[in-house]
Protein backbone atom coordinates (compact mmCIF):
# COMPACT_ATOMS: atom_id res chain seq x y z
CA UNK A 1 0.00 0.00 0.00
CA UNK A 2 1.43 3.42 -0.99
CA UNK A 3 2.46 5.74 1.73
CA UNK A 4 -0.13 8.64 1.69
CA UNK A 5 1.74 11.78 2.79
CA UNK A 6 1.11 13.81 5.69
CA UNK A 7 -0.43 17.49 5.69
CA UNK A 8 0.39 19.98 8.47
CA UNK A 9 -2.70 21.49 10.23
CA UNK A 10 -3.59 25.14 10.94
CA UNK A 11 -6.30 26.03 13.12
CA UNK A 12 -8.11 29.52 12.19
CA UNK A 13 -10.08 31.21 15.25
CA UNK A 14 -12.08 33.77 13.49
CA UNK A 15 -15.27 35.28 11.68
CA UNK A 16 -17.23 34.23 9.06
CA UNK A 17 -17.43 36.15 5.85
CA UNK A 18 -20.61 35.66 3.38
CA UNK A 19 -18.94 37.37 0.88
CA UNK A 20 -15.80 34.65 0.88
CA UNK A 21 -13.62 37.65 0.64
CA UNK A 22 -12.14 37.69 4.11
CA UNK A 23 -12.70 35.66 7.60
CA UNK A 24 -12.65 32.04 7.83
CA UNK A 25 -13.26 31.99 4.27
CA UNK A 26 -9.90 33.23 2.97
CA UNK A 27 -7.97 32.07 5.74
CA UNK A 28 -8.88 28.42 4.55
CA UNK A 29 -8.10 28.69 0.90
CA UNK A 30 -4.68 30.10 1.64
CA UNK A 31 -3.84 27.41 3.96
CA UNK A 32 -5.20 25.42 1.56
CA UNK A 33 -3.05 27.17 -1.10
CA UNK A 34 0.18 26.51 0.89
CA UNK A 35 -0.67 22.76 1.46
CA UNK A 36 -1.96 22.92 4.79
CA UNK A 37 -4.80 21.23 6.51
CA UNK A 38 -6.91 24.22 7.40
CA UNK A 39 -9.47 23.77 10.87
CA UNK A 40 -11.71 26.62 12.16
CA UNK A 41 -13.57 27.62 15.33
CA UNK A 42 -15.86 30.25 14.10
CA UNK A 43 -16.74 33.10 16.41
CA UNK A 44 -19.06 35.10 14.81
CA UNK A 45 -21.54 34.80 11.79
CA UNK A 46 -21.47 38.24 9.52
CA UNK A 47 -23.90 39.43 6.99
CA UNK A 48 -21.36 41.11 4.39
CA UNK A 49 -20.14 41.46 0.37
CA UNK A 50 -17.44 43.60 -0.39
CA UNK A 51 -19.34 46.88 0.07
CA UNK A 52 -19.63 46.12 3.85
CA UNK A 53 -20.70 44.44 6.72
CA UNK A 54 -24.97 44.31 7.28
CA UNK A 55 -24.73 42.14 10.35
CA UNK A 56 -23.09 40.29 12.97
CA UNK A 57 -24.13 37.58 15.38
CA UNK A 58 -21.39 36.17 17.77
CA UNK A 59 -21.35 32.43 19.07
CA UNK A 60 -21.64 31.27 21.93
CA UNK A 61 -18.66 31.59 23.65
CA UNK A 62 -19.17 27.78 25.06
CA UNK A 63 -19.06 26.33 21.78
CA UNK A 64 -15.66 28.62 20.51
CA UNK A 65 -14.34 26.38 23.62
CA UNK A 66 -15.65 23.37 22.11
CA UNK A 67 -14.81 24.05 18.68
CA UNK A 68 -11.40 24.26 20.05
CA UNK A 69 -11.51 21.24 21.87
CA UNK A 70 -12.28 19.17 19.30
CA UNK A 71 -9.88 20.31 16.78
CA UNK A 72 -7.35 19.85 19.27
CA UNK A 73 -8.21 16.53 20.28
CA UNK A 74 -8.37 14.55 16.76
CA UNK A 75 -6.31 17.41 14.82
CA UNK A 76 -3.73 19.22 16.94
CA UNK A 77 -2.10 22.00 14.88
CA UNK A 78 1.17 22.46 14.75
CA UNK A 79 0.32 26.82 14.21
CA UNK A 80 -2.96 28.53 14.84
CA UNK A 81 -4.37 32.11 14.14
CA UNK A 82 -6.94 34.80 15.59
CA UNK A 83 -9.07 36.77 13.66
CA UNK A 84 -12.61 38.50 14.25
CA UNK A 85 -13.05 37.77 17.69
CA UNK A 86 -15.50 40.49 18.52
CA UNK A 87 -15.98 40.58 22.56
CA UNK A 88 -14.44 39.99 25.68
CA UNK A 89 -16.17 36.91 26.61
CA UNK A 90 -14.88 35.36 22.87
CA UNK A 91 -11.59 36.60 23.99
CA UNK A 92 -11.28 35.02 27.14
CA UNK A 93 -12.33 31.54 26.45
CA UNK A 94 -9.57 31.61 24.16
CA UNK A 95 -6.74 33.35 25.88
CA UNK A 96 -8.05 30.51 28.38
CA UNK A 97 -7.18 27.47 26.27
CA UNK A 98 -3.52 29.24 24.97
CA UNK A 99 -2.53 29.50 28.47
CA UNK A 100 -2.02 26.51 28.96
CA UNK A 101 1.31 24.39 28.32
CA UNK A 102 2.80 23.10 25.05
CA UNK A 103 0.29 25.41 22.90
CA UNK A 104 1.68 26.35 18.85
CA UNK A 105 2.55 29.05 17.87
CA UNK A 106 -0.55 31.69 17.92
CA UNK A 107 -0.35 34.82 15.32
CA UNK A 108 -3.29 37.69 16.44
CA UNK A 109 -4.61 39.53 13.47
CA UNK A 110 -6.24 41.82 15.69
CA UNK A 111 -9.35 42.35 13.30
CA UNK A 112 -11.26 45.89 14.79
CA UNK A 113 -12.48 47.83 11.96
CA UNK A 114 -13.64 46.47 8.50
CA UNK A 115 -12.75 48.08 5.22
CA UNK A 116 -16.25 49.45 4.87
CA UNK A 117 -15.98 51.43 8.45
CA UNK A 118 -18.13 48.44 10.56
CA UNK A 119 -16.92 47.63 13.99
CA UNK A 120 -15.86 43.93 14.37
CA UNK A 121 -14.18 44.26 18.11
CA UNK A 122 -16.64 45.58 20.75
CA UNK A 123 -14.88 48.78 22.78
CA UNK A 124 -15.39 47.25 25.19
CA UNK A 125 -13.60 43.97 24.20
CA UNK A 126 -10.22 46.38 23.86
CA UNK A 127 -8.55 45.86 27.26
CA UNK A 128 -9.11 42.38 26.94
CA UNK A 129 -6.87 42.37 23.53
CA UNK A 130 -4.40 44.16 25.40
CA UNK A 131 -3.94 42.79 28.55
CA UNK A 132 -4.99 38.92 27.97
CA UNK A 133 -4.31 38.20 24.46
CA UNK A 134 -1.08 39.84 22.89
CA UNK A 135 0.56 38.66 25.77
CA UNK A 136 0.10 34.91 25.20
CA UNK A 137 1.04 35.74 21.12
CA UNK A 138 3.92 34.71 19.03
CA UNK A 139 3.25 37.84 16.65
CA UNK A 140 1.16 40.26 16.34
CA UNK A 141 -0.11 41.75 12.78
CA UNK A 142 -2.07 45.12 13.02
CA UNK A 143 -2.07 47.45 10.32
CA UNK A 144 -2.33 51.41 10.24
CA UNK A 145 -5.21 51.83 12.33
CA UNK A 146 -4.98 49.25 14.68
CA UNK A 147 -1.34 49.94 15.79
CA UNK A 148 -2.82 53.52 16.06
CA UNK A 149 -5.77 52.13 18.39
CA UNK A 150 -3.38 49.69 20.20
CA UNK A 151 -0.41 52.06 21.07
CA UNK A 152 -2.85 54.96 21.23
CA UNK A 153 -0.06 57.38 18.69
CA UNK A 154 -0.70 58.56 15.65
CA UNK A 155 1.81 56.82 12.90
CA UNK A 156 2.56 59.47 10.09
CA UNK A 157 5.61 57.62 8.13
CA UNK A 158 7.98 54.72 7.76
CA UNK A 159 9.45 55.72 10.99
CA UNK A 160 6.38 55.92 13.35
CA UNK A 161 6.00 51.89 11.45
CA UNK A 162 9.23 51.19 13.38
CA UNK A 163 8.49 52.99 16.61
CA UNK A 164 5.35 51.00 16.69
CA UNK A 165 6.73 47.48 16.16
CA UNK A 166 9.20 48.30 19.16
CA UNK A 167 6.76 49.65 21.81
CA UNK A 168 4.60 46.50 20.42
CA UNK A 169 7.48 44.18 21.67
CA UNK A 170 7.99 46.58 24.47
CA UNK A 171 4.46 46.85 25.79
CA UNK A 172 2.81 43.49 24.61
CA UNK A 173 5.99 40.75 24.69
CA UNK A 174 5.26 39.88 21.44
CA UNK A 175 6.70 39.91 18.20
CA UNK A 176 4.94 42.84 15.65
CA UNK A 177 4.25 43.09 12.22
CA UNK A 178 2.83 46.21 11.51
CA UNK A 179 1.53 46.52 8.04
CA UNK A 180 2.25 50.20 5.96
CA UNK A 181 -0.15 49.53 2.99
CA UNK A 182 -2.71 52.46 3.80
CA UNK A 183 0.38 54.87 4.84
CA UNK A 184 -0.14 58.18 1.96
CA UNK A 185 2.78 59.58 0.00
CA UNK A 186 4.36 55.80 -0.73
CA UNK A 187 5.15 54.23 -3.43
CA UNK A 188 5.58 51.01 -1.82
CA UNK A 189 3.18 48.85 0.62
CA UNK A 190 5.85 48.96 3.70
CA UNK A 191 5.37 47.05 6.76
CA UNK A 192 8.19 46.46 9.46
CA UNK A 193 8.56 43.21 11.49
CA UNK A 194 10.02 43.53 14.97
CA UNK A 195 10.78 40.48 17.36
CA UNK A 196 12.87 42.27 19.89
CA UNK A 197 15.89 41.62 18.07
CA UNK A 198 15.70 41.47 14.81
CA UNK A 199 13.93 43.93 12.43
CA UNK A 200 12.88 43.53 8.95
CA UNK A 201 11.46 46.26 6.53
CA UNK A 202 9.48 44.74 4.11
CA UNK A 203 8.56 46.33 0.35
CA UNK A 204 6.63 45.76 -2.51
CA UNK A 205 5.43 47.68 -4.98
CA UNK A 206 1.24 49.42 -4.84
CA UNK A 207 -0.65 47.21 -7.43
CA UNK A 208 -2.89 50.43 -9.15
CA UNK A 209 -6.12 49.75 -9.94
CA UNK A 210 -7.26 47.42 -7.84
CA UNK A 211 -9.46 47.15 -4.56
CA UNK A 212 -9.57 43.60 -2.86
CA UNK A 213 -10.83 42.75 0.53
CA UNK A 214 -9.38 40.25 3.34
CA UNK A 215 -5.57 41.32 2.49
CA UNK A 216 -4.90 41.27 6.40
CA UNK A 217 -6.84 37.92 6.87
CA UNK A 218 -4.80 36.53 4.16
CA UNK A 219 -1.45 37.93 5.06
CA UNK A 220 -1.85 36.42 8.76
CA UNK A 221 -3.04 33.17 7.73
CA UNK A 222 0.21 32.78 5.19
CA UNK A 223 2.94 33.12 7.86
CA UNK A 224 0.20 30.67 10.30
CA UNK A 225 0.77 28.32 7.23
CA UNK A 226 4.16 28.47 6.85
CA UNK A 227 4.65 28.06 10.75
CA UNK A 228 2.51 25.15 10.51
CA UNK A 229 5.13 23.92 8.05
CA UNK A 230 7.99 24.45 9.97
CA UNK A 231 9.34 27.99 8.99
CA UNK A 232 10.76 29.80 11.49
CA UNK A 233 8.82 33.24 12.53
CA UNK A 234 11.02 35.33 10.55
CA UNK A 235 10.92 33.21 7.08
CA UNK A 236 7.45 33.29 7.51
CA UNK A 237 6.69 36.43 7.45
CA UNK A 238 8.94 37.16 4.40
CA UNK A 239 6.95 33.96 3.05
CA UNK A 240 3.43 35.68 3.46
CA UNK A 241 4.77 38.79 2.25
CA UNK A 242 5.67 37.53 -1.36
CA UNK A 243 2.24 35.83 -0.92
CA UNK A 244 0.30 38.46 -0.59
CA UNK A 245 2.02 40.35 -3.01
CA UNK A 246 1.48 38.11 -5.50
CA UNK A 247 -1.71 37.28 -4.46
CA UNK A 248 -3.25 41.06 -5.03
CA UNK A 249 -1.32 41.32 -8.21
CA UNK A 250 -2.99 38.15 -9.79
CA UNK A 251 -5.88 39.24 -8.50
CA UNK A 252 -9.33 38.24 -10.27
CA UNK A 253 -13.00 39.87 -11.21
CA UNK A 254 -15.82 38.78 -9.08
CA UNK A 255 -19.06 39.90 -10.73
CA UNK A 256 -18.70 43.76 -10.09
CA UNK A 257 -15.87 43.51 -7.46
CA UNK A 258 -11.95 41.96 -7.15
CA UNK A 259 -11.10 38.85 -5.24
CA UNK A 260 -7.67 38.05 -4.34
CA UNK A 261 -6.02 35.05 -6.23
CA UNK A 262 -5.27 32.96 -3.43
CA UNK A 263 -4.06 30.02 -5.90
CA UNK A 264 -1.96 32.54 -7.69
CA UNK A 265 1.36 30.37 -7.30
Amino acid sequence: MTKRPSLPIALTIAGSDSGGGAGIQADLKTFAALGVHGTSAITCLTAQNPCGVTGVQAANAKLVTQQIEAVFAELPPTACKTGMLFSTEIIRVVTKFFSGSKRPPLIVDPVMVATSGAALLKPSAMRAVREELLPLATLVTPNLDEAELLLGIKIRDEEDLRTAAREIVHQFGCAALVKGGHLRGTREAVDVFFDGKSELLLAAPFVRGVSTHGTGCTYSAAITAHLARGSTLTDAVCLAKDFITGAIADSQRIGRHFALNWFHA
